[in-house]
């Protein structure tokens, strides 16, 4: 998370204020260069604002910094959808790599969603599938890096690509909408299918109706 401060500085023996906006910092260098402003005795008013440009005050970065000590971090992902054209059948696998209190986790988990009709619909389900366990982990207003080996799907989310397709256009709006609801920075990254291995066999044991949800400790 990046935080851009804007904030008036009062001058001596002024009756103007001037304005400054400093770079984009880290959440603790936010907060700690807003209490070495505070301490020149000479602030007017200050402002923080995310990536996502939502406004904070000091008080709510403060308490989001100390969430954040135990809340997954550095946040790593992978999807892929399958289908089954012959009897429609679609599963969808997710893979997610985290940090949380000093530790790395593997967490697992897909799904065998209905009405889907396609390929590209199946592979926008998995992200879909992704982005409701990111939330159900507690991930919010963070950069999180996706992978998948869908270019229809990357590359539309990144806007390289026009979609023409309703169906394929709702599940954009619905991932985008709770991307900003939980003030995630989304990464998208197109990797072979080699290197997404487990979130297609995820995908697979979803058609053949294995479910799996399955968290793990990382050990080196």
């Amino acid at each position: 998370m990046k935080i851009t401060i804007e904030w008036n500085y009062k001058p001596a023996k002024s009756s103007h204020t001037i304005r400054f906006v400093s770079d984009s910092l880290s959440l603790k260098e936010a907060i700690r260069t807003a209490l070495d402003i505070e301490r020149t005795g000479r602030l007017g008013t200050i402002m923080f604002i995310d990536e996502n440009g939502t406004y904070w005050s000091k008080k709510e970065l403060q308490k989001l910094a100390a969430e954040k000590e135990t809340v997954p971090m550095n946040v790593v992902c992978y999807f892929d959808g399958g289908y089954k054209k012959d009897d429609g059948k679609s599963g969808q696998g997710a893979v997610i790599y985290y940090e949380q209190n000093e530790k790395r986790y593997r967490y697992r988990v897909n799904a065998s969603l209905e009405q889907i009709d396609s390929n590209n619909e199946s592979e926008y389900a998995a992200l879909w599938l992704l982005v409701n366990e990111l939330e159900q982990l507690g991930v919010h207003h963070s950069t999180v890096t996706i992978k998948g080996d869908s270019m229809v799907v990357i590359h539309q989310m990144t806007d390289e690509w026009p979609c023409y397709e309703q169906e394929l256009q709702r599940w954009m709006d619905k991932i985008e909408a709770k991307l900003k609801k939980l003030g995630l920075t989304p990464i998208f990254e197109l990797i072979p299918r080699n290197e997404n291995k487990e979130a297609d066999f995820l995908a697979t044991q979803a058609l053949s109706n294995i479910s799996i949800e399955a968290k793990k400790e990382m050990i080196d």
